[in-house]
């Protein structure tokens, strides 16, 4: 990996800090750079404004003049009555190059933030970043194919169960395991549940680690029916196109729900929490539709893999 792919894998990891605050807008991050040292940082502020380049330019001052901009996303370059464009505030602040992970699928901006900046003497290159590529995936999938990305979280025994027989369920994981879906949840705009969950449960479904209370997300039930107030109704998976501002959907139970997105084939990302237990319960995931074994195979790909207290999380990515 070269400098710049370094540079731009850690413009990524800043970025978010922006999510999912940034909505509407995506969770960009931004790095200026000159002789090795960082000048400035920023990532795209609460409600989308200021957007990561203007953080970071406002920042470091003149002293951007001659250093190296790194960005997630291309800058965009249209006009808001929120504030200039980003390709013109980089164009008057004149870095020496701006290097970007991931172009802009939004018309107003694809290619002209780029073509404006060079325009104005800038260098300014694109260099494929899967790390800002992965760190803008929400923003990208609503742009290109009208949906939020979607993740799909089970927790599960050794067996595959999510509860005993009779239903008891509280707790298959321990703390260490939960507390890491609650950073998942503070990172995700809306949060779905099944309604046999919604009625046998009665989830809660907010976050509850220190500091974090606020990023609870939206809270969504997949049902045709009614739903108790401060709740959302989904009728079917793919009414996730009809979601309006959410980019990361966190699909966390039941077995029906689960199988659900997965038979519609709107399951971008699985996490699987795995506790050491034999329980002989009620199976984590329903039929969703597979007629033979062989379509099981090569749908998913390992990423991460790692301990949290005695439970194992591991974490696949749809190919």
């Amino acid at each position: 990996m070269n400098n710049d792919s370094r540079w731009l894998a850690a413009a990524a990891a800043l970025a978010a800090r922006a999510r999912p605050l940034s909505r509407p807008n995506p969770g960009v991050g931004a790095l200026l750079v000159k002789d090795g040292r960082v000048l400035a940082r920023g990532w795209t502020q609460e409600g989308g404004r200021p957007h990561a380049e203007a953080v970071a330019l406002g920042l470091a001052g003149n002293a951007a003049h001659g250093a190296t901009l790194y960005v997630t996303l291309e800058p965009c370059a249209h006009q808001s009555p929120r504030g200039p464009s980003c390709a013109d505030l980089i164009c008057a602040a004149q870095p020496a190059r701006v290097v970007i992970g991931c172009m802009d699928p939004d018309p107003r901006t694809s290619g002209a933030g780029l073509a404006r900046i060079r325009a104005a003497g800038v260098a300014a290159e694109y260099l494929h970043s899967p790390a800002c590529e992965e760190s803008l995936a929400g923003y990208l999938l609503q742009r290109t194919q009208g949906r939020p990305h979607v993740t799909l979280k089970l927790a599960l025994s050794l067996d595959g169960c999510i509860a005993m027989a009779s239903g008891e369920s509280q707790w298959i994981t321990g703390a260490e395991a939960r507390a890491h879906t609650h950073a998942q949840r503070a990172k995700s705009d809306a949060i779905l549940v099944g309604g046999g969950t919604l009625r046998a449960d009665a989830p809660r479904l907010d976050v509850r680690l220190p500091g974090l209370e606020a990023r609870s997300p939206e809270r969504w039930v997949l049902t045709r029916g009614t739903v108790p107030e401060g709740w959302n109704a989904l009728p079917s998976p793919e009414a996730i196109r009809d979601m309006e501002g959410i980019q990361y959907l966190f699909v966390e139970g039941g077995a029906g729900a689960a199988a659900a997105f997965l038979k519609a084939g709107l399951v971008d990302r699985l996490l699987i929490y795995r506790a050491p237990i034999l329980v002989g319960g009620r199976p984590g995931l329903g039929d969703y539709g597979l007629c033979a074994l062989s379509q099981a195979h090569g749908r998913w790909s390992l990423v991460e893999r790692r301990a949290l207290g005695s439970d194992t999380l591991e974490v696949y990515s749809a190919r």
